[in-house]
This record gives structure tokens, C-alpha cells and sequence, in this order.
């Protein structure tokens, strides 16, 4: 019966990875689009409402966070091939020996 907990143990470890990384990536980033056109007001919205500088201000935000997410990702990809691991042991992930 073990077999079975350490199975779905990892089963939802990787459901949620692949909902994080799979959905919810897009998800910030329409999100991003959808604050960007409130931001902008005017013919991007359906109510033709008055810019607001916070729309815009959380569109960059999140931007961020998506941008920040694929660097991760990519600096994880380089450093397994130079035979690195990407460390996140302090505040800000590092690259060490593996």
C-alpha cells in the first residue's frame, strides 16, 4: 500500500507543476493583456472608460513575472548542460556545481 501513497504523492507534485508551468504561465500573461487594456481605457475597453495608470503599472508586473519565469526556465536548461544545477538555497537562485 506504500507503493501506491509514494505514487500519488508524485502524481500530484507533477499536476501541479504542469498547472503552474502549462496553464498558469498563459493565464498571468492574459491577465497582463487583459490589465494592459484597462490601463490604456479608451477604444480598449468596452465601455470606451478613462485610462488608469495602475492597469498599466499591473500589466508590467505581471509581465515581469512571466519574463522572469522563462529566464529561469532557460537558465536551468544551459546549466544541465554545462553540467551546473540551478540552486535556490539562498533568496535569489544561483548556479553551482552539480
Amino acid at each position: 500500500m506504500s507503493n501506491l501513497g509514494f505514487a500519488l504523492e508524485g502524481a500530484w507534485k507533477v499536476l501541479l507543476a504542469g498547472l503552474l508551468l502549462g496553464a498558469g504561465l498563459p493565464a498571468i500573461f492574459a491577465l497582463g493583456i487583459r490589465s494592459m487594456a484597462f490601463g490604456a481605457g479608451g477604444d480598449a475597453e468596452v465601455d470606451h472608460a478613462p485610462p488608469h495608470p495602475v492597469g498599466r503599472i499591473g500589466a508590467y508586473l505581471l509581465f515581469a513575472v512571466v519574463l522572469l519565469a522563462v529566464v529561469l526556465g532557460i537558465t536551468f536548461i544551459v546549466a544541465g548542460g554545462f553540467g551546473k544545477a540551478l540552486s535556490f538555497e539562498h533568496i535569489y537562485p544561483t548556479i553551482v556545481d552539480k
